[in-house]
C-alpha cells in the first residue's frame, strides 16, 4: 500500500460525507451565507465541483507530460464559482457528484510511473503528482466545515488532522511567528510532536484537530493550552495569539519524487 492508496480511501470517505451534507440542503440553504465571508453555501459547493475538475487537469499533465494548468486562465476559477453558486441545490449536488466521479476515474487511470511526474498548481511550489489527492482532501475537509451545515472541525478524521498539521508546519516562517513552540498530543495519548524555534511568544499545546482548526482560521483556539514561559509547567486554557496567515502552501517543500509508503513519514 502507498500513500496514494491511503489518500484515495480517505477521498472516497470524505466525498461521501460531503455529498451526504449537500443532499440535505434546500434551495434556501444554498443561498444562505457560509462561514466564508462573502460566500454563500452555493459558492462553496460550486468551488468544490470546479476544484475537482482542476485537479483532473493536473493529473492529465502528469499522465501526458503536456503542461495542463489547474485553471485555463486567470479569473476562470472565480468566474466558474460565481456562475455555479446561483444554481438550485439539486443542480449543485449533481455537479458535485459528477465532478467527484470524474476525479475518481482520473485517479484510477493514472499509470504508476506518472505519480512521480512534477506538476504545479496556481501557486508554487512544484510538487510530485502523488500529492494531488492530498490537496483535494484538504479542499474537501476544510470547505465541508465552511458550509456551516453540521460538519465541524471536531469531525475531521484524525489522519487528516495529523497530516495537515505536519504539512502546515513545514511552511511555518521559522523565527518570525507569534508563538515560540507548538506541541501536538495525539488524541489516543500515545504520541507527542513538538515544533520549536518558531518565533517569540507563548507555547501552544493541543490536539492535531484543535491546532489545525486554529492554524487555518476555522477556530480561535478554543481548548488549546497556552504556556507563557518554560517555567509555566501547567499552562492554562486560553486563546493563543492569531497565527500567521494560513501557512499551508499547495504542497510542503522537498516532497519525495516517488510516492512514499505513507504520508506524513512520521506515521511509519
Amino acid at each position: 500500500m502507498s500513500a496514494v492508496e491511503e489518500f484515495q480511501t480517505e477521498l472516497d470517505e470524505s466525498t461521501s460525507r460531503l455529498l451526504a451534507t449537500a443532499a440535505r440542503l434546500t434551495d434556501d440553504d444554498v443561498r444562505a451565507p457560509s462561514l466564508l465571508p462573502g460566500w454563500t453555501r452555493g459558492h462553496v459547493l460550486a468551488h468544490l465541483a470546479c476544484n475537482a475538475d482542476s485537479h483532473i487537469n493536473l493529473l492529465t499533465w502528469a499522465r501526458s507530460g503536456v503542461r495542463t494548468p489547474q485553471y485555463a486562465a486567470p479569473g476562470v476559477r472565480e468566474a466558474e464559482i460565481q456562475a455555479g453558486a446561483v444554481r438550485p441545490a439539486e443542480d449543485l449536488l449533481a455537479d458535485l457528484e459528477a465532478s467527484a466521479e470524474r476525479l475518481r476515474d482520473a485517479v484510477d487511470r493514472m499509470p504508476s510511473e506518472a505519480w512521480s511526474a512534477t506538476v504545479c498548481g496556481m501557486r508554487p511550489p512544484d510538487h510530485p503528482a502523488w500529492y494531488i489527492p492530498a490537496r483535494r482532501l484538504r479542499e474537501l475537509e476544510i470547505h465541508h466545515v465552511d458550509l456551516g451545515a453540521g460538519y465541524g472541525w471536531a469531525d475531521w478524521p484524525e489522519s487528516f488532522a495529523r497530516r495537515e498539521l505536519h504539512d502546515t508546519m513545514a511552511s511555518w516562517p521559522h523565527g518570525e511567528g507569534p508563538v515560540s513552540e507548538i506541541v501536538a498530543r495525539w488524541e489516543d495519548g500515545g504520541r507527542i510532536r513538538i515544533w520549536s524555534g518558531l518565533g517569540r511568544g507563548p507555547a501552544v499545546h493541543g490536539s492535531p484537530r484543535e491546532l489545525v482548526a486554529w492554524l487555518t482560521g476555522r477556530a480561535f483556539g478554543e481548548g488549546l493550552v497556552v504556556k507563557c514561559s518554560p517555567a509555566d509547567t501547567a499552562g492554562a486554557p486560553g486563546l493563543p495569539p492569531s497565527p500567521p496567515p494560513w501557512l499551508v502552501m499547495p504542497a510542503p517543500p522537498d516532497l519525495p519524487a516517488r510516492p512514499p509508503r505513507t504520508w506524513p513519514p512520521d506515521r511509519d
